[in-house]
């Protein structure tokens, strides 16, 4: 379509090129969204500036919407159908119409004064055409370069001829051809260089980022086509200066321009002198704040990897780190540096292994390069991210686990040196990283948002790995058990491995006597070890192979049986003489019953070992150390888990669905532990456990009472909300390690949400967050994320139980301050003003739509009123009440009432007062008048009622007729009953956010051409445009193509006026040109029937506040339709 465009164009140019040209002119125009026509009178009377303003006088648009900017496919296809028809007319008149001096030095002309407007849709659409063209010229010269190339090289061959064998008609035929092609060629040249000049140098800094970005994105495709001519500092350095640019799009255009030239090896010589000074600006990008960015810097200096020692060890270690990075696409990005890097350059000897496999194999190195560059690394819990990062560009490597393995069972060969211990265990933890990894397939926790559904082709991969694995491994694990049995963390780690196996290739392998080894092994391993990680890993591996799909199952559970028989009597055994009568247990018997104890907690965790009734050995363990008060610590510890093991697995036989395993092994001290199981258990046995039908569980329902509540709140209290430096729990004493304070006060935040828990799904009173919320400013960086949430959660089970808790938690501080200072405390304080802070930090959690909360918001004062004026001062009424000052802090909610709420709560604030209290002026009534004036003076700046929906959507600025008063709001009328004034609710739109100043049409002087502002013109409306009556050939093939559907409004009048050829790192010079504009301010102000002549009177609404401040009616419920 485009090419018939272009053709149609063409023989309309051959007929009339002034009509042809018209046409033309107004195909840009209107592709800017302007409605406005360029006559042909105009054309020919008028200069380009001229017509420009004339086009720019006509844009009365409503919206800032053009096509460039306009969402949608249609609109993505305009955009690229605009690009592609300036190449084909360029393309299709390249070899003659483009040099008549003519048609190209009106389109140009045009383009770079459009360029240079105020209207940011003149600006963007012609700086996009303009960049096409140069980039469509830049093909043109480049063509013409090599046809003059060619036409020297015939030219030279000739003339080498002999003079009996030489052409000389030939030799004038290309001499006139290489003459011509110079013309041609200079022509060219200073058409770029109008383009260049006129429009790039303006606008690769233009104050729109679109803009730039588009400069930044051809001038780079320009570099890349042609390296010859634009290959050069004079253009690199376009650039670098914007690599530096404040928005991230524009970056990203500027690292994918470069790698365009990086990827070509040819040129590294001439990006030598860029590299070397941009070098260090390309490194920092790889920690942009913007993730696109970062990628792309990566990838370029991945590229720059091809230049050698261009890159220092310091930049290339500023890139490695980032494999450890958090967003999967940057580790990735920095995973493939690393290994073009550290591992993609093969020795000459290695070509001789090729062939060999295991630790004789070309991979061995490489592994033991991974092993080093993860212990230098010394991130040594984030194997897994190492191993995803690399993932994509190392698989090979990765899945060698023949190598691996070889690496730590078989003896090293001459000469080599063997792994150390330390580098061992990383090699295990990497080995099983890739294992977990292919067994997988998706990334750990932490990266990407979720598993995702894989394609055929990763299927049948995944299968295979796990075959491999599996048969690998199968032979391999007791091995390597065998030789790391006293060693913990290989162990763990390696006991891990067949949770990935593909079981059923135990009995198709016929593999059964490596699994009786495997158990044997892990039978032995239990028996060594009393470390909790261990000992759950085992009891993990048993859980994994105990499957009874798979044929193996009875074999694994006759030997899980049996060891624990073992562990059962024995425990039995030992707690028999343990807790004999008159006999201190010494040491030996106590680390005895401890260590059976552990494993058997272990194994509870993940298996049901009903059948063995721990439950009694436990309890009675329990109940001695009660009575007797001298039972070692990690005893109670372990018995208190076991316990709990047990009553979840007899839950989770009731309920028919699979045992809650909840592991608290890292709790270090009986109270804590004991703490936690109790909030879990009193969560578990809430009405919650009914949930789901499963109403024949209510017996199973237990409510603590009151004091119990109290008793956990005070743990609370005394345990989590204390100095760091008052923790005496810290490990070893090292009160300054900081390692040991991050630990503690990671155990003190898991407290405070287990009992934060009980709150929110109201286990317990909500009023006891009272205790909690106050503490929100004080504790705010240690606890204020699980406060806040906890605020949220409870504000969406009942928004008024929330309120009176944060109101009674403010209560409680006042009364605390009270003791502590007196009824005489200075109210400019610390302590007074840290709890009106805190007033105000509530506030703030309310949010912006008032109608939500405005029960919550009217039952807060209510209760606030009634804590102040509660204690009367005993010297008489002219006394202010014992707590008034309270109202000073109660004020912080007053820009929470609607105006019709405030003077409900003024009229109950009346209640409390008597006539003399009104007229008190004395600096003790402070507090009072304050409050009473934050109630009636609010209604003027209560800006936010609009989102409460009662204001109509159907007044604009243009409708200022005002809505008929409805009566006196102070009337009997609000104060009706419940039953007279609850109805069903008409749910209103949320008006718009609108203007109401009416701006005065401002023409253009000649002087103001850069400096001014282009206003809207809300009164003058030209007849739109019917872009398919014209008879222009553009028009009829393109524009009526996509212009169907044709948005509105082109005027930049957004944000601030585009200012000519503003750097943007030059922020002096933008305040200096600012302060010599002349343009309006837009306010922001509310429709009409919320300004301020009629906002003195709302409706009384569905909701009805006097019925909350009444105490002998009901709360009122808000109901919607």
């Amino acid at each position: 379509m485009i090419q018939s465009v272009v053709d149609d164009w063409i023989e309309s140019y051959k007929h009339d090129r002034d009509i042809a040209l018209l046409d033309l002119i107004n195909f840009f125009i209107q592709c800017s969204g302007c409605k406005g026509v360029v006559t042909a009178e105009m054309f020919r009377h008028m200069q380009n500036s001229e017509i420009i303003r004339k086009m720019t006088e006509e844009f009365d648009e409503d919206s800032g919407d053009y096509p460039l900017t306009m969402a949608g496919p249609q609109w993505k296809k305009f955009k690229s159908s605009f690009c592609e028809f300036i190449g084909v007319l360029v393309r299709q008149c390249q070899y003659s119409i483009i040099y008549d001096e003519y048609m190209m030095d009106t389109v140009i002309s045009l383009l770079t004064g459009l360029s240079d407007s105020q209207v940011r849709a003149f600006r963007h659409t012609s700086t996009l055409a303009a960049m096409k063209l140069m980039t469509a010229l830049v093909n043109v010269a480049l063509n013409l370069s090599i046809n003059m190339d060619n036409t020297q090289r015939q030219y030279e061959a000739e003339r080498n001829k002999i003079i009996g064998k030489r052409a000389n008609d030939r030799l004038e035929l290309l001499l006139q051809k290489r003459k011509e092609l110079q013309e041609n060629q200079d022509e060219i040249e200073n058409m770029m260089n109008a383009i260049f000049k006129g429009v790039f140098v303006h606008r690769y800094r233009d104050a729109i980022a679109e803009i730039r970005a588009i400069c930044i994105e051809e001038i780079g495709i320009w570099m890349k086509m042609y390296s010859d001519a634009f290959l050069n500092d004079s253009y690199l350095k376009y650039v670098g200066w914007t690599m530096h640019d404040k928005q991230g799009e524009v970056r990203l255009k500027c690292l994918t321009a470069l790698q365009g030239l990086y990827y070509n090896k040819e040129l590294n010589s001439k990006l030598e002198l860029f590299t070397s000074r941009f070098k260090d600006r390309i490194v920092s990008m790889t920690l942009d704040k913007e993730y696109d960015v970062a990628v792309q810097a990566i990838k370029l200096l991945t590229l720059v990897l091809h230049s050698e020692e261009v890159l220092t060890a310091e930049d290339c270690e500023n890139v490695y780190h980032l494999v450890y990075s958090a967003h999967r696409p940057v580790a990735v990005a920095a995973g493939e540096f690393l290994y073009k890097k550290l591992f993609s350059r093969r020795e000459p000897e290695d070509d001789g292994l090729l062939k060999r496999r295991g630790r004789q194999g070309p991979n061995a190195n490489l592994v033991k390069t991974l092993v080093f560059f993860f212990l230098e690394s010394e991130l040594h819990e984030h194997a897994a991210y190492l191993v995803d990062s690399m993932w994509d560009c190392a698989t090979e490597l990765l899945k060698d686990w023949e190598c691996m393995n070889s690496l730590l069972l078989e003896e090293p060969l001459n000469g080599e040196e063997p792994l150390t211990d330390r580098q061992e265990s990383a090699l295990i933890e990497i080995m099983l990283c890739t294992i977990r990894q292919a067994a997988e397939c998706h990334p750990p926790v932490g990266r990407g948002t979720g598993k995702r559904v894989l394609t055929a082709k990763e299927k049948k991969t995944q299968l295979d790995d796990r075959t491999r694995i599996t048969e690998l491994f199968a032979v391999a694990l007791p091995q390597l058990l065998a030789k790391y049995s006293v060693d913990a963390e290989k162990v763990t780690n390696l006991l891990q491995l067949p949770q990935y196996f593909d079981l059923e290739i135990y009995t198709t392998g016929r593999l059964e006597k490596h699994l009786d080894a495997l158990l044997r092994q892990i039978r032995d391993i239990v028996e060594k070890h009393t470390d909790t990680d261990v000992l759950e890993a085992c009891s993990k591996t048993y859980h994994a192979l105990c499957n009874e799909e798979f044929t193996i199952f009875n074999r694994v559970d006759i030997a899980r049986s049996q060891l624990i028989d073992e562990l059962a009597d024995k425990f039995n055994r030992l707690l028999e003489d343990f807790l004999q009568e008159g006999e201190e247990p010494d040491e030996d018997d106590a680390y005895q019953v401890l260590s059976t104890l552990k494993r058997i907690t272990a194994f509870h965790n993940a298996h049901d070992l009903s059948r063995w009734d721990l439950f009694g050995c436990n309890y009675k363990l329990l109940k001695t150390g009660i009575e007797n008060g001298d039972m070692p610590e990690q005893i109670v510890i372990h018995a208190l888990q076991c316990t709990h093991y047990v009553i979840l697995w007899q839950l989770a036989k009731i309920t028919e669905s699979s045992s809650t395993k909840v592991c608290h092994t890292r709790v270090i001290s009986p109270i804590e532990c004991a703490f936690t199981i109790l909030c879990d258990v009193l969560m578990i046995f809430s009405h919650q456990i009914m949930s789901g039908g499963r109403d024949m569980l209510e017996p199973l329902v237990y409510t603590p009472d009151s004091s119990l509540q109290s008793e956990l709140l005070s743990f609370i209290l005394d345990h989590v909300f204390i100095d760091q430096d008052d923790d005496s729990n810290s490990a070893d004493g090292q009160q300054d390690d900081e390692a040991s304070k991050i630990e503690a006060l990671h155990k003190r935040r898991n407290l405070l949400a287990a009992f934060c828990k009980l709150i929110v799904y109201t286990v317990v009173e909500m009023n006891t967050a009272a205790d909690i919320f106050k503490q929100y400013m004080k504790y705010y960086n240690d606890y204020g994320d699980i406060i806040k949430e906890t605020m949220s959660k409870t504000r969406q089970i009942d928004k008024i139980q929330c309120a009176k808790t944060l109101i009674l938690s403010l209560q409680q501080l006042f009364n605390e301050m009270i003791q502590e200072n007196g009824y005489n405390f200075d109210r400019s304080s610390p302590t007074f003003s840290g709890i009106k802070e805190l007033a105000r930090r509530f506030a703030l959690t309310f949010g912006l739509d008032q109608l939500k909360t405005r029960e919550a918001i009217a039952m807060l004062h209510k209760d606030g009123i009634e804590f102040a004026f509660k204690e009367p001062n005993p010297q008489g009424e002219s006394h202010p009440p014992l707590n008034l000052a309270f109202l000073d802090i109660l004020s912080e909610f007053s820009s929470k009432l609607l105006r019709q709420d405030k003077r409900t709560v003024y009229v109950y604030l009346e209640k409390f007062m008597t006539f003399q209290m009104s007229l008190r002026r004395e600096d003790v009534w402070l507090p009072l008048m304050s409050y009473r004036n934050s109630l009636l003076a609010g209604g003027d700046d209560d800006t936010m009622s609009v989102i409460s929906g009662i204001s109509s959507r159907g007044s604009t600025v243009r409708n200022k007729k005002t809505k008929p008063a409805t009566g006196n709001s102070s009337s009997d009328s609000m104060w009706l009953n419940r039953e007279q004034t609850m109805h069903t609710p008409v749910m209103m739109q949320t008006p718009q956010l609108t203007s109401t100043i009416m701006r005065e049409p401002k023409r253009l002087r000649p002087e103001e051409s850069y400096m001014g502002v282009y206003p809207m013109q809300p009164e003058h409306h030209q007849a739109p445009l019917d872009y398919n009556s014209s008879d222009s050939v553009l028009n009829k093939s393109f524009s009526s193509h996509f212009f169907s559907r044709r948005g509105t409004s082109l005027m930049e009048d957004d944000e601030e006026p585009i200012v000519e050829d503003v750097m943007m790192s030059s922020e002096g010079r933008i305040e200096d040109l600012n302060e010599g504009m002349d343009f309006d301010t837009m306010d922001i102000d509310l429709p009409p029937s919320k300004n301020r002549r009629e906002r003195t009177e709302l409706k009384p609404d569905f909701f009805d506040p006097a019925s909350i401040m009444d105490e002998s009616v009901g709360i009122p419920k808000i109901v919607a339709t």
